[in-house]
């Protein structure tokens, strides 16, 4: 990590602008807000699975996704006191080449789904790692497949296994995804460095067990003679939510729009019994570090813990990130054929040291089968995005971020992707929802796209 300060006078311009922000979007200005406003002095005074044995970690000064030698988690050193800076809040700048007017009042994201892009994501992991000094998980020589039905069709929603080829346990055990694509990184899950990794596909009732071997690092077409169709039985979607200063924007959006984008999940795939959770976290030093609301089946309750919170607290610009993660990911999902989500809502990373413990929870989310969804809020930078998409990653979820096409927020940064296209956040995840219930990938239409960056397709970058 960089040696960087924080010094009182930009302290204190990041907070004239946080006010001037909540004030143009007629907001009401949290207290707290007013006493971080006296407070900068204070500022800156805080500136100065399966049955595998357990990944290892190596210190490296130039980490490598194929240049790794174990399993797991790769960390460089970093220097004894070191304090991350907070990007600087800036008004929204103009965006080249986009031909309509912003609407104001809607959030608007984008999202990219590195486990179709693996080439361009290998190259952003490797050259952030140098460039910031953070951990990085092992994503060299993955598993990959698409399992297909007798018709040729994608077969999501069938349990399979992968273990070392003559191994007697799995290590992996879960369900194919969406499509019916299998994206697995065996290196992560400790089970090392594989060149080749043995999937057996259990159909359920309607077919026999199909075993095949495959080479890692090159998608394999695994076909089955009977595949039993994707109707998962439950969703558990959790949430877990940063509620320091900078984040009031985006919980009123949580508290306004969740309950519109599951009811139109729950159209989509009637009869799935859902629950929701919710995992809300600051900072040490503030009125609480993690609050664990676990799990309920009551939308209303849901609803209810969200207008229960209030944006505040924080200072420094990490945050308790990995804790509440941890948490997240520990909450008693159900196991079967069903969808756990959890979506992580920041616009903050871990601190420094707590960066592997955060790669350590998206872990132990992938040997439990819970899929992190990352949504980079206002004023991300780039050791969130590094981190969270290494999360969705490690996990078979998505990277969602934030833009300035709506006119409304505070700037948010331009992610380092090759391509994505520029929605309402309420339709993409709509979409997400949608698509991880109905096992098939749904793309926006074309009126629902306001810009696209590079050449998209079915979210794989061409370029």
């Amino acid at each position: 990590m960089r040696n960087m300060h924080i010094s009182i006078d930009a302290a204190i311009e990041s907070e004239y602008v946080y006010f001037a922000h909540y004030m143009e979007s007629t907001m009401t200005l949290h207290s707290s807000v007013l006493t971080r406003l006296l407070s900068a002095s204070a500022l800156a005074a805080v500136v100065s699975g399966c049955g595998q044995p357990a990944p290892e970690f190596h210190t490296s000064t130039e980490p490598s996704m194929e240049a790794a030698k174990s399993d797991g988690v790769s960390e460089p050193t970093m220097a004894p006191s070191v304090v991350m800076e907070a990007p600087p809040e800036i008004a929204p700048a103009p965006v080249a080449g986009y031909a309509r007017t912003p609407r104001r009042g809607v959030v608007t994201a984008g999202d990219i789904d590195d486990t179709l892009n693996l080439a361009a994501f290998s190259r952003f992991v490797t050259t952030q790692a140098r460039a910031l000094h953070l951990p990085q998980a092992n994503f060299g020589a993955p598993a990959l497949a698409q399992l297909t039905g007798p018709d040729g069709a994608p077969a999501p929603g069938v349990r399979v296994t992968l273990r070392k080829p003559g191994a007697a346990a799995p290590f992996y055990d879960g369900y194919s995804g969406v499509d019916g694509l299998i994206t697995v990184f065996p290196a992560a899950l400790g089970a090392g460095r594989l060149q080749e990794v043995e999937l057996r596909a259990f159909p359920e009732t309607n077919g026999p067990e199909v075993v095949r071997k495959f080479a890692t690092g090159t998608r394999a077409q695994v076909a089955l003679s009977a595949a039993p169709g994707w109707k998962p039985d439950f969703l558990d979607l959790v949430l877990v939510v940063d509620t320091t200063g900078s984040m009031g924007d985006e919980l009123a959006w949580l508290t306004r729009e969740m309950t519109g984008v599951v009811g139109a999940a729950r159209r989509a795939a009637p009869g799935v019994d859902i629950r929701y959770g919710l995992v809300v976290y600051r900072d040490h030093g503030d009125d609480y570090v993690v609050r664990n609301y676990g799990f309920t089946a009551s939308q209303a309750t849901m609803t209810g813990w969200l207008r229960q919170q209030s944006a505040a607290g924080g200072g420094d610009y990490p945050e308790a990130a990995a804790e509440a993660l941890r948490q997240g990911v520990a909450l008693d999902w159900r196991r079967g054929k069903g969808e756990r989500l959890l979506i992580h809502i920041a616009d903050a990373p871990p601190h420094p040291g707590d960066s592997r413990a955060y790669l350590d929870a998206a872990r132990s989310a992938a040997s439990q089968g819970v899929q992190v969804f990352g949504l980079g809020a206002s004023g991300v930078a780039a050791e969130a995005e590094y981190l969270m998409r290494q999360a969705a990653a490690l996990t078979g979820g998505r990277y969602l971020f934030l833009t300035d096409d709506s006119g409304v927020g505070l700037s948010h940064a331009e992610p380092t992707i090759p391509c994505y296209r520029v929605t309402a956040l309420r339709d993409l995840l709509t979409r997400i929802l949608k698509s991880e219930l109905g096992g098939r990938r749904i793309e926006a239409a074309g009126s629902q796209v306001q810009r696209e960056v590079g050449s998209y397709a079915g979210g794989v970058c061409r370029n």
